[in-house]
């Protein structure tokens, strides 16, 4: 077989490539001139055991250093392959195994029975905000596959037992043996006697039919931490379905849905929420109560306070999950503007006005309107 003389030329890549750039190198390669890609094209199969031998040779550091320094004869035939049909260039390497750690396929001998475990399943639960702050234990009911008890999981009658499957030995899984010229190909899949089980029921349980489990409702009950956030998910390890005849069960990832507050918005850890006052009150200060998590505080509202300001209370938010320590609370000031004022207050305001020199506008209604407000 004529080999190119250049392997890092063959392959694409520097002289310096790493260990990673040969990989990707030969991945692309191999899936381009792989002969089933190619429908049988002799020069592709060529190529392609060509860049499998530069591959091969370039990923070993030892016969990558006497490549370097002597050339391709020097490694070509090195290996202690021989006559093994799945190593046919002589490196001492299954192409099996290669192809299993680049496209997921699996080489001869190493094919296991899938782990018996059940699906995952999943549900919501409604949090209110002071749930979902401070954590709570709540109650839940689902409705999945339990072991079944009169076969207490095994799928067979009381009395009787599984049988391993004569097919698959009990593995699980048969597999199939192809030549091609790479030598022997070994592909596996689920048997089809024993649906993958290993195991036949002579004998079904009448009450599960032979799957070893039942569907049944149950209450569980599920810790929230503190400090979840809408959104969120638990994950409750083996509180999922059983699995067919025994095995791992699943588990159950319950998402949290966090009620929204009338007065309260989460930000982060933090709390947002507002408060109107007056004129007055914004002027010259005053003390009011806010809502809070655990009830309404009292807030202190500096005079001269503007509307927009935010007044921050400390340790009054969320706590953070896992952690001993809380968000604040962030209430945001809103001065109210009076719209109806009666002839006193008009009169005070103006008598303010005119002590800081600010210009109004004239009393609404014009002269008559103040000409009635003198007989009054």
């Amino acid at each position: 077989m004529s080999v190119a003389t250049d392997y890092y030329e063959l392959l694409g890549v520097s002289r310096t490539a790493s260990d990673d750039e040969l990989k990707r190198a030969y991945r692309q390669l191999a899936r381009e001139l792989h002969p089933d890609a190619n429908g049988g094209d002799t020069a592709a199969e060529e190529r392609f055991k060509q860049v499998t031998i530069a591959y091969e040779t370039l990923r070993d550091p030892e016969r990558r250093q006497r490549y370097d320094m002597f050339g391709p004869d020097a490694v070509r035939g090195s290996g202690s392959g021989g006559g093994n049909p799945a190593d046919p260039f002589g490196f001492g390497v299954n192409l099996g195994d290669i192809f299993g750690t680049f496209f997921g396929g699996q080489a001869a001998g190493n094919a296991r029975p899938g782990t018996r475990r059940g699906q995952d399943a999943e549900m919501s639960v409604n949090l209110s905000l002071y749930e979902a702050a401070f954590g709570c234990e709540r109650e839940i009911t689902v409705n999945l596959p339990v072991p079944c008890d009169t076969c207490e999981g095994t799928g067979a009658r009381p009395g009787t037992s599984p049988t391993t499957c004569t097919e698959c030995r009990g593995s699980g899984q048969v597999q199939r043996v192809r030549q091609s010229f790479l030598g022997q190909m070994v592909t596996a899949s689920p048997c089809t006697r024993c649906h993958g089980l290993g195991e036949i029921i002579a004998s079904p349980c009448v009450d599960c039919r032979g799957e070893g489990r039942r569907t049944t409702s149950r209450s569980l009950t599920v810790e929230v931490p503190a400090g979840v956030d809408n959104g969120a998910t638990l994950r409750v390890s083996g509180a999922g379905p059983a699995a067919v005849r025994g095995g791992i069960p699943g588990d159950l990832y319950v998402h949290l849905r966090v009620a929204h507050e009338a007065n309260l918005e989460r930000s982060g850890t933090d709390l947002l929420t507002s408060v109107t006052v007056s004129f007055a009150q914004a002027a010259l200060g005053t003390t009011m109560e806010v809502p809070s998590l655990e009830g309404p505080v009292e807030l202190h509202v500096p005079a001269g306070a503007q509307s927009g300001a935010v007044l921050r209370m400390a340790g009054q938010g969320v706590p953070r999950l896992r952690s001993r320590h809380r968000g604040d609370l962030l209430v945001t000031i809103v001065v109210e503007t009076p719209t109806r004022l009666s002839t006193e207050e008009d009169e005070l305001l103006r008598q303010l006005a005119e002590l800081r020199g600010e210009t109004v506008g004239p009393p609404e209604g014009g002269f008559m309107s103040r000409l009635r407000s003198s007989f009054r």
